[in-house]
């Protein structure tokens, strides 16, 4: 059965063998309501959708989101997976903390405390309470749930300062899900699909997936929420501060808090933390080890050994070799020396840059075999133009292998847990490049994106009646 379309009058004046570049508007469609519509639609899916951390510094605030909708226009799947790992410590957040707060603590706010809103006063500004020590002073007895209004936990107070409720959010989905609509109806009247709805229909699946991970978290916060911590004897006070997953975003006017890159750097998680404070324990295990083979006379070096062995014990050493919060005081020895005077050696953790970490509760768990499709998918869904009219042959072609490029290069890329910059051999290496490669090949389909208007096929531009059918109603 053949479906009634309506012509656009320049289309009608064009043979069909003919490409077309700009097309004014009419009584069909034109090149502009083409662009708009789909830059609309990706702004929705990137812009609307993203969360940023909470930022006091307006600027930087404004900067930190730009980056982030860079982004997401850029790789998608990654704000995706972002979203995800983001869920997954909010919701182990809600489970640890269940006896303490008699299941007060719900999603909500454990995604307040994830984005950096909670934070506690010091004598140079204020510092960042993480999830984890949010969690341990509950635990510890120091805080009590009843006092969470008095802290800025209460679901009203967030409801508050949020900037974006479910309302706007299901405004977004019913926007997108017109778009996805208005697609299939082209695609069952035997209409083509411009190369850029291609792309804009590449970003709906994953905008759904963040959507969904996100739809209870508070958007755009403009302040956090500043306390006092309770009194705490030195040593819950030093075992507190090692749990700080890092000092970057405190705002204590250091060097690096003041750079602004941070404004690039994603929130750092819970499980990197840990993962940090296991290589600690192995080096100390390590060491403590050769000690013991060595067997040396009982000096004061055996006791400097004795002490890292028990380093665990002694909190306010603790605190210096699993964080890197010494650079916050002068020294965390006490001012203990040695014989010969010199404060005793820290052990350090190799110096890496972290190019991706996946959290290991999602990498192996049943689940990221999805998210690693639906992570292709996006990639996937720009072969819809796969047979889609290009100004050239070769343009096509290169769309084509991009697309396949794109889908296999992030697949790869997430196939390892952690990705750092280093020689490892020939595998490292590999980890490294397919994300360089993703990055070319999403270039190569943009600029095909915009390449491709200045000759199209007229269909493009052909247009539906919209009365035929009772979607169109809505």
């Amino acid at each position: 059965m053949n479906l009634p379309t309506k012509l656009g009058r320049e289309t009608v004046l064009i043979a069909n063998n003919q490409s077309v570049g700009w097309v004014p508007e009419s009584s069909g469609r034109g090149t502009l309501t083409l662009i708009i519509s789909c830059l609309f639609t990706i702004f929705l899916c990137t812009w609307v959708v993203i969360h940023p951390r909470i930022t006091k510094d307006p600027i930087r605030r404004l900067l930190h989101k730009a980056a982030l909708f860079v982004k997401a226009v850029l790789a998608p799947e990654l704000i995706a997976v972002e979203g995800l790992q983001e869920w997954n410590q909010g919701r182990k957040m809600v489970e640890s903390c269940g006896d303490s707060t008699e299941g007060g603590l719900k999603l909500v706010q454990a995604f307040y405390i994830g984005m950096l809103a909670l934070r506690y006063r010091t004598e140079r500004g204020d510092r960042v309470i993480w999830p984890n020590q949010y969690e341990w002073l509950l635990n510890q007895g120091l805080v009590s749930w009843k006092d969470h209004e008095r802290w800025g936990l209460s679901k009203e107070n967030i409801r508050d300062k949020s900037n974006a409720d479910s309302t706007v959010k299901l405004f977004a989905a019913v926007q997108v899900s017109w778009f996805v609509a208005q697609s299939i109806m082209r695609t069952a009247h035997k209409l083509p699909l411009s190369q850029l709805e291609s792309m804009t229909l590449s970003y709906v699946p994953l905008f759904a997936v963040t959507y969904f991970f996100w739809w209870t978290k508070p958007k755009d916060i403009l302040t956090p929420s500043l306390i006092d911590l309770p009194d705490m004897s030195e040593e819950q006070k030093t075992t507190f501060e090692a749990l700080a997953v890092s000092n970057t975003f405190d705002d204590e006017h250091l060097d690096e808090q003041d750079s602004i890159w941070t404004i690039w750097k994603l929130t750092p998680r819970v499980f990197e933390k840990e993962a940090k404070d296991r290589a600690m324990r192995e080096i100390l295990s390590s060491q403590s080890q050769t000690t013991e083979q060595a067997k040396p006379p009982k000096s004061t070096t055996q006791e400097s050994m004795e002490i890292w062995h028990d380093a665990p014990e002694q909190p306010s050493l603790y605190k210096r070799i699993t964080t890197g919060l010494s650079v916050r005081r002068g020294s965390d020895l006490d001012g203990r020396k040695d014989a010969g005077g010199s404060d005793y050696n820290t052990p350090e953790l190799p110096k890496e840059t972290v190019l991706a970490y996946w959290d290991p509760d999602c990498y192996h768990s049943k689940i990221w075999p999805v998210t690693c499709l639906f992570g292709a998918s996006f990639g996937a869904l720009h072969l819809i133009s796969w047979a889609t009219e290009f100004p050239t042959l070769a343009e096509q072609w290169l769309w084509r292998a991009a697309a396949i490029t794109s889908i296999v290069s992030l697949l790869i890329f997430m196939q390892y847990e952690k990705v750092v910059l280093r020689w490892g051999g020939p595998l490292t290496l590999l980890s490294i490049v397919s994300p360089v490669i993703y990055l070319l090949s999403r270039i190569v389909m943009m600029g095909g994106v915009v390449a491709a208007f200045r000759a199209m096929d007229p269909k493009i531009y052909d247009t539906y009646v919209v009365s035929t059918y009772w979607i169109h109603t809505l």
